[in-house]
């Protein structure tokens, strides 16, 4: 899960498996794989680096199994 701020800057964690498309206008919209959007403040970008890090600490936490 990752760490997100809505466009009112309340965090929030968002399951970045969930996430379908992300585009930007105004706001950054995120489509959910159930066709749900959420409006948040983080860029594309800052949130395509959280959902890498995210994915990398997965990883590491698991080749040690």
């Amino acid at each position: 899960m990752i760490p997100l701020r809505t466009v009112t800057g309340k965090e929030f964690y968002l399951n970045n498996d969930c996430i379908l498309k992300i585009e930007r206008d105004y706001d950054t919209i995120i489509t959910l794989v159930d066709q749900k959007t959420v409006r948040v403040m983080d860029t594309p970008d800052e949130i395509a680096e959280k959902v890498l890090a995210y994915k990398a600490k997965i990883y590491k936490s698991t080749r040690g199994i």
